[in-house]
């Protein structure tokens, strides 16, 4: 027992001292083949009060690489995000700083830190990443955006790649024809022309979203032209890989691979696919997936993948397969997504990225010989690609501006080109140096590009109107054209009740655009569609389609009067307002009405969401018409009801935005149940500052305004003295529960009346007076619209100075 003992020491001090004298550096076998020697058991260590050495065990060593790699990447991209810089080119730097070409080359770093015995469990936890990233892309990807696409779409997809394909490729042959280029070297180059050829999916649309342009124009055909370049290159790698199996293996290994790739792939889509339909089918609408589903799938990743390494198919691959047959959205997609994208996009993720700059080493590249050949290349498909994908928007009158972006985005290189870069270094496909070149070429490109791509494209620019898109401004009896904008099925009704007031005549009819804004949760490319009525309802219809359902109810009672035009829109929160400012452009709307981010709930209780108040402050600084943020106050709710009188206020404090508000409620005035009232605030000194134009205009509108109260009953006209903020507040107290609706203007000029009142609004998201009317302490109306005019157009800096444009109608 004595000598079993002493023996296993001995074995025990024998392999440690042999680990220590690798000092993680590989030795290779005859056949090339790196190996390295470690210690079987070695999970956990005890602690170095008990003699262990932490770096010496799998746990410890690992939890040290991935702190040090978070440290060194998030403050790169700290220091580098003010530049405009992705986060991909901070998490390479990240490791090219561990690595063997700064930290690294000290062996007792490398040795410590990064030891060899501990390279395989770092590898397989940063690709086992790698694929739960390739698997959450396949949800979010909708493949039938391929069969959508249009002939733009097809022809910048097909010039993409096909385009710097021949170039590079003809580049490359020419280059190994008239120089003598070294073995390594040339026996790459087919696989750089085919990779800097691509323009992967998955890359796009994380640069797009990382640019917050996804749902922009150009966002969306760099998305959908990505999918036609992604079927380009797979398909001629496809047919690669078939010859080559037929020239260089035997037919039973031939057939066998082939036969076993078909098997799975129809596996994938005939057996998952409607596995995944039946489990969105069984998930009531708006209810979580249950947890048997969620676990069903992962067990198919693992095993798809399993399969997939077992034939000789790439894990990859199989897992992007499985992702793209489960339909992307709530409810499967986007519970998939919630569940895993946090943690592979913030952990998993940046090791795989560091992984390429920890493996790159500066120092083995010897020859600028072969430097001066790869970026040939590199610019070749570069200016290919460039050329291929702007051309067809030029030839269809697209700007250069936007043109040349979405030539550079095509050109972005991130995680699927680092994946075929680490793919061929494993299987000495290439050689140190030639990895080290490419792996600079892939952070200097995609470095340079998003912050030319910042600078020359901002969606907000077209979002300009070369006329005035105001109700001031419209013509008597025009047709008044308003962008409603709902969140949910409880938006509804306040929105109604401002349509019905709104008076909708044959002779003045309303051309309504419903716009559902939905989160993107799910996918990775936004959808703004139409939606058009069903021939026959569902037995179980969407949110969308109730909604839909209930305005297009709404036009039938209407008819002739008020046309009602529905859209979906599916974004992040952070870009939606560029469907609704496109929308409000394309469809020349006068008035976009959007909620309030905060709703009252009963028993006192208010829900405030963030995203909502940025997305309103966004549509406030870059709609191209007025805006008017709709305040329920749900705890005193009255909405409009055919046989009663509706009571409708208007504040008038003085400036554009209470002559818009005025010039609403002027056209409210008209319909035979509506009861107005409009408020002036008086004083003997400024109520607000303002151009002398401006109070001409003020009192051109309020002159009119009292010359027609006079002839209608319903219209009233009171005036009220002020002195100070505390009068106006007195006033607005006196109103409690006089009013359903009242309206303001958001924007005052400064004055020293409304500093005072500055003082008492929490905010200026809604303006002073409009902050005040949006507490739950005032009780003035149950609804309140806060309106903003139109504050640009093409060529006036400000508005009011243009006369030629002003089309007053009372």
């Amino acid at each position: 027992m004595i000598r079993r003992e002493f023996g296993r020491r001995l074995a025990v001090q024998f392999l440690g001292k042999l680990a220590d004298q690798q000092d993680g550096d590989d030795d290779q076998d005859d056949d090339g083949v790196s190996y390295t020697c470690q210690i079987v058991g070695q999970i956990n260590s005890r602690g170095i009060w008990f003699g262990d050495d932490p770096f010496a065990f799998s746990v410890p060593l690992l939890m040290m690489q991935l702190s040090l790699i978070s440290i060194f990447t998030r403050s790169l991209y700290c220091l580098l995000k003010p530049f405009g810089q992705p986060s991909i080119v901070s998490h390479i730097l990240g490791g090219v700083i561990l690595g063997p070409s700064i930290l690294g080359r000290s062996s007792m770093f490398a040795s410590s830190v990064f030891p060899a015995k501990g390279k395989g469990v770092f590898d397989t936890f940063a690709l086992f990443g790698f694929m739960l990233f390739i698997f959450l892309i396949g949800v979010k990807t909708d493949p039938s955006i391929v069969l959508k696409s249009g002939k733009r779409t097809l022809a910048i997809g097909f010039l993409g790649f096909f385009l710097p394909y021949a170039l590079s490729g003809f580049t490359a042959f020419m280059l190994n024809h008239f120089l003598s280029l070294d073995y390594d070297v040339a026996k790459v180059l087919p696989s750089l022309v085919s990779m800097h050829s691509m323009a992967a999916f998955p890359v796009i649309a994380c640069f797009l979203a990382e640019l917050k342009i996804l749902n922009s124009e150009i966002g969306r055909l760099a998305s959908a032209s990505s999918l036609i370049c992604d079927v380009c290159h797979w398909s001629i790698m496809t047919v690669k890989y078939v010859v080559h199996l037929a020239t260089t293996k035997s037919l039973r290994t031939s057939f066998g691979s082939f036969f076993s790739m078909v098997l799975l792939v129809s596996f994938i889509v005939f057996g998952i696919r409607p596995a995944a339909l039946w489990a969105i089918q069984r998930t009531p609408e708006g209810k979580p997936v249950k947890e048997r589903y969620i676990s069903a799938v992962v067990v198919a990743l693992l095993s798809c993948g399993f399969i997939a390494e077992t034939i000789g198919l790439s894990a990859f691959l199989a897992s992007f397969l499985l992702g793209l047959v489960i339909p992307d959205g709530p409810p499967l997609g986007a519970t998939l997504v919630e569940r895993l994208d946090c943690f592979v996009s913030m952990l998993l993720m940046p090791t795989f990225f560091t992984t390429s700059g920890l493996k790159m080493d500066v120092f083995a590249i010897k020859s600028l010989k072969n430097v001066g050949v790869i970026q040939s290349i590199v610019l070749v498909a570069f200016v290919g690609k460039l050329v291929g994908t702007a051309l067809p928007p030029l030839f269809l009158r697209m700007p250069i501006r936007d043109a040349l972006s979405l030539g550079l985005i095509m050109n972005s290189k991130g995680i699927v080109e680092l994946a075929m870069l680490n793919n061929w270094r494993m299987t000495n496909v290439m050689n140190e140096e030639c990895f080290a070149i490419t792996i600079i070429s892939v952070v200097v490109v995609t470095g340079v590009i998003s912050p030319i791509v910042k600078l020359l494209y901002d969606p907000s620019r077209r979002f300009v109107a070369y006329k005035r898109r105001t109700i001031l401004h419209n013509r008597h009896n025009e047709g008044l054209r308003i962008l409603a904008c709902i969140h949910d099925e409880e938006n509804m009704q306040a929105t109604l009740s401002i349509l019905y007031t709104s008076n909708p005549t044959k002779e003045s009819p309303i051309s309504l655009c419903v716009l559902h804004l939905v989160k993107l949760v799910g996918r990775a490319s936004s959808l703004l569609i139409a939606h058009p009525p069903r021939e026959k309802s569902s037995d179980s219809p969407t949110e969308s389609e109730r909604i839909f359902g209930v305005f297009r109810n709404f036009e039938k009672k209407n008819q002739g009067s008020l046309m009602v035009h529905c859209y979906k829109g599916v974004s992040p929160y952070s870009t939606m307002h560029n469907d609704v400012c496109s929308l409000a452009l394309e469809k020349r709307i006068n008035l976009v009405i959007i909620p309030f981010h905060k709703q009252w709930k009963p028993w006192g209780r208010v829900e405030t969401s963030h995203a909502f108040r940025q997305l309103n402050k966004n549509v406030l600084e870059k709609a191209p018409c007025s805006v008017g943020i709709l305040i329920e106050h749900s705890s005193r709710k009255k909405y409009y009801v055919e046989s009663s009188y509706y009571r409708v206020a208007v504040l008038f404090f003085g400036g554009a935005d209470d002559r818009e508000a005025l010039a609403y409620a002027r056209r409210m005035s008209q319909h035979p149940s509506v009861l107005l009232t409009l408020i002036r605030f008086s004083s003997s000194m400024d109520i607000v500052g303002g151009t002398a134009r401006s109070k001409m205009l003020d009192g051109d509108i309020l002159k009119d305004f009292r010359s027609n109260a006079q002839r209608y009953e319903r219209v009233s006209y009171q005036e009220e003295e002020v002195m100070d903020a505390s009068d106006v507040i007195q006033v607005l107290r006196c109103m409690e529960n006089g009013y359903d609706l009242v309206l303001v203007g958001r924007r005052h000029g400064e004055s020293a009346l409304m500093q005072e009142v500055r003082k008492c609004s929490e905010n200026a998201d809604m303006g002073m007076i409009g902050d005040i009317l949006a507490t739950a302490d005032f009780r003035c109306g149950s609804l309140i619209l806060v309106v903003q005019q139109q504050t640009k157009v093409w060529g006036l800096r400000d508005p009011e100075e243009s006369t030629r444009l002003r089309r007053i109608k009372l």
